[in-house]
């Protein structure tokens, strides 16, 4: 009876022991950020985007230098033109004025539009080899560990080299 007795408390053991063990779930964590700045087709897309963003900067620019110009000269001639010719020069240097404020707005949004374009498929790309070494290797969570992705602790198991090893980087 005292033999029994002991198996059984060993076997109430064994079970609520292997109990824990299943309940407890795989975590493990990535710098997504970290990730997709190691990708090549991230550094091809920031080239791509930083081209745009010359073009946009050197046509703002070319813009504000000839407003500045038509100013320097509206001051300069003032006094030889009529108060109505003066109040011309002074509204198409407002209306200048107001273009360039429109295409510099206009140009960040289209960059901003570009951008999310050209990294959607790079994020998604990052998003799929996550998933697939995350469950290949039977992680039931794989948290965010770039600042600011919410995560407090991350002493599981880093994902990156796998990762990164799945997408040939």
């Amino acid at each position: 009876m005292k033999h029994l007795k002991s198996v059984m408390i060993a076997l109430a053991i064994f079970v609520g022991a292997t109990s824990f063990v299943n309940a407890q779930s795989k975590v493990a964590h990535i710098d997504t950020q970290l990730l997709v700045e190691a990708m090549p087709a991230m550094k091809a897309a920031q080239s791509e985007l930083d081209k745009i963003q010359k073009t946009y900067d050197t046509e703002i620019k070319a813009m504000t230098k000839e407003l500045q110009n038509k100013m320097t000269q509206y001051d300069q001639e003032a006094a030889t033109k009529t108060d109505e010719e003066n109040q011309k020069r002074f509204e198409e240097v407002q209306g200048m004025q107001t273009n360039i404020q429109k295409y510099t707005q206009q140009a960040r949004q289209d960059l901003q539009k570009k951008q999310e374009d050209i990294l959607k498929p790079i994020l998604e790309k990052a998003r799929q080899a996550i998933q697939k070494v995350g469950r290949a290797e039977g992680y039931e969570y794989v948290l965010d560990a770039s600042t600011g992705g919410g995560i407090l602790l991350a002493d599981g198991k880093d994902l990156m080299p796998a990762v990164k090893k799945e997408l040939g980087i």
